[in-house]
C-alpha cells in the first residue's frame, strides 16, 4: 500500500497540531485545514487525499454539512473526531456516510489503529471475493455496479453508494441466505471490531433499505434476524 495522505479538518490549533504529529510519526502524509473553505482548497490542490479526519464543531459550515458536500463530490474515507458524543450526532454522521465516528478525548493508539484499518480497506482494490471477474450483481430487478459502486433500481434510478453501504451490500450478495452478524458486517465495512452500543451497522442497513423502499414492488431484500444479525433474501439473477 502506498503512503496514505490524510487531511485533518480541525479549528483548534493544539488539537490539529497534535493530530498532525501523531500521524506523521506513523509515516503518513498530513495536511491541515481549519474550516470548510480551507478543506475544499486543500482537496482541490491535492487530488490524492485518502482520508479526511473532521471535527463537527467548525466555524462557518459545520462538519455535518461539509461531510454531505464531501460525499457528493468525492469518495474519500471519512472519520468524525469530535467532542459531540450524543447519539443523534453519531447517527447523523453515519447517515451522511462517515466511515467512523470517534469522540474526544480520544486514545491516540486507538485512533491510529482505526484509521489504518479503514485505509487498508479503502485503498485496496474493491474486488469481489469470488475468483470470477464480476462487473455487476443482479437481483430482484436491481443491479449493483462493481466499478462505479452504484445501485440501480428496476425503474432506472441510480444511487451512488458510500463505501460502507457498498461493502455491506456486496457482502450480503456474496453470501445469499446466510445470517451475517453485526460484527462480521462491521469488520467488512470499516475494519474494526464491534463494540457495545455501536449503531454503525444498523444505520447502514437502514440506509440501504431506503433505496429498496423506492420500489414498492421490491420485497424485503435484507431481513433482520433478531439477536443474530441480518440476512440477504433477494433472488440473484
Amino acid at each position: 500500500m502506498e503512503t496514505p495522505s490524510i487531511l485533518i479538518v480541525e479549528d483548534e490549533t493544539v488539537t490539529r497540531t497534535t493530530l498532525r504529529h501523531l500521524f506523521e510519526a506513523e509515516g503518513y502524509q498530513v495536511e491541515e485545514a481549519s474550516d470548510g473553505e480551507e478543506m475544499h482548497q486543500k482537496l482541490l490542490a491535492n487530488k490524492d487525499v485518502d482520508l479526511v479526519i473532521m471535527d463537527i464543531n467548525l466555524p462557518g459550515k459545520n462538519g455535518l454539512l461539509l461531510a454531505r458536500e464531501l460525499r457528493e463530490e468525492k469518495d474519500i474515507a471519512l472519520i468524525f473526531l469530535t467532542g459531540r458524543d450524543n447519539e443523534v450526532d453519531k447517527i447523523l454522521g453515519l447517515e451522511i456516510g462517515a466511515d467512523d465516528y470517534i469522540t474526544k478525548p480520544f486514545n491516540p493508539r486507538e485512533l491510529t489503529i482505526r484509521a489504518r484499518n479503514l485505509l487498508t480497506r479503502t485503498m485496496s482494490d474493491d474486488k469481489p471475493e469470488s475468483d470470477d471477474d464480476v462487473s455487476e450483481y443482479r437481483f430482484n430487478g436491481w443491479r449493483l455496479d462493481v466499478n462505479s459502486r452504484s445501485l440501480n433500481s428496476p425503474s432506472g434510478d441510480s444511487y451512488k453508494l458510500p463505501r460502507s453501504e457498498y461493502r455491506a451490500l456486496e457482502m450480503f450478495i456474496q453470501h445469499p441466505g446466510k445470517i451475517l452478524s453485526r460484527g462480521d458486517l462491521l469488520m467488512r465495512m470499516t475494519g474494526r471490531e464491534l463494540r457495545p452500543n455501536d449503531r454503525t451497522v444498523d444505520v447502514t442497513i437502514r440506509r440501504i433499505r431506503k433505496h429498496f423502499e423506492s420500489e414498492p414492488s421490491s420485497a424485503e431484500i435484507i431481513s433482520t434476524i433478531h439477536g443474530e444479525g441480518y440476512r440477504f433474501t433477494g433472488e440473484l439473477e
